[in-house]
């Protein structure tokens, strides 16, 4: 496990919801569209259940850790997110506060790639702006929205290069769709773009292994910039309630 992240607690098999009962996992829809075309598991699934006796997945999934009841931001990083996504938004948080950026800065670095984090890749800037916005100032949502198009382009006067690691990702012939140099256009004449431009200046585009930061040098800029609900992030009742329920139980079948 990596050093200072907080140890899983798993339930029992027998403490689930539905403890018994063979318990079965339906991807969500946009995971069966393939390049071999869309794949449909439901009718072998319903069939499976109808077989067997079996259930759909609702509620802990015995094979996730648990939520705190009320959970907090650096919840989900313990929790929900994956090792390369914990790894990357901390590392770019202490590049932003070694170089002696403001907090605004550093919290937007902290946040940026939330979304593809521990919900949804595509589109991750809008996703994951929309997740933070009732918990953060509007400069940085509206720098995470817009890290996802300055990312793709060069910025000189800032010393940003057009990450080599994208020619790798993409090939060196891929140019971003219209709606993302768009995008672009409108965050370069923006009062806030070098927020966001910050966010890409210290991004890790080749990720660092091995380099272990402790989630817990933030929770004072945490505390001052983002605005955790006493009830617990996906308790409530925001607009984006339902992204953090989606991540504390991803598996549910409705």
């Amino acid at each position: 496990m990596i050093p200072y992240r907080k140890k899983p607690v798993f339930l029992a098999p027998t403490e689930c919801p539905q403890a018994g009962r063979e318990r079965l996992v339906m991807q969500q829809p946009l995971a069966n569209f393939t390049a071999d075309g869309v794949h449909e598991p439901e009718a072998a699934l319903l069939k499976r259940m109808n077989d067997t006796g079996a259930v759909f997945m609702m509620g802990q999934n015995a094979n996730l850790p648990v939520m705190p009841e009320r959970p907090r931001l650096l919840d989900f990083f313990h929790y929900r997110f994956c090792d390369i996504a914990f790894r990357h938004l901390l590392q770019s948080a202490k590049l932003a506060l070694d170089a002696g950026q403001s907090e605004t800065v550093i919290i937007a670095c902290l946040l940026h790639d939330i979304s593809n984090g521990a919900l949804i890749r595509s589109d991750h800037g809008y996703w994951g702006a929309q997740m933070v916005a009732p918990y953060v100032s509007e400069e940085v949502a509206w720098a995470v929205q817009y890290h996802q198009a300055l990312r793709y382009f060069a910025d000189d006067s800032v010393g940003f290069k057009y990450p080599d690691a994208y020619n790798q990702f993409f090939g060196p012939d891929y140019e971003p769709p219209e709606y993302i140099q768009k995008a672009h256009q409108e965050a370069r004449n923006h009062r806030w773009y070098m927020t966001s431009r910050l966010i890409t200046i210290h991004d890790i585009y080749s990720f660092e292994g091995g380099k272990e930061i402790d989630p817990a040098i933030f929770t004072d800029i945490i505390g001052r910039h983002f605005r955790e609900p006493e009830e617990g992030l996906g308790f409530d009742n925001s607009p984006v309630a339902h992204m953090w329920r989606t991540m504390i139980w991803p598996n549910n079948f409705l």
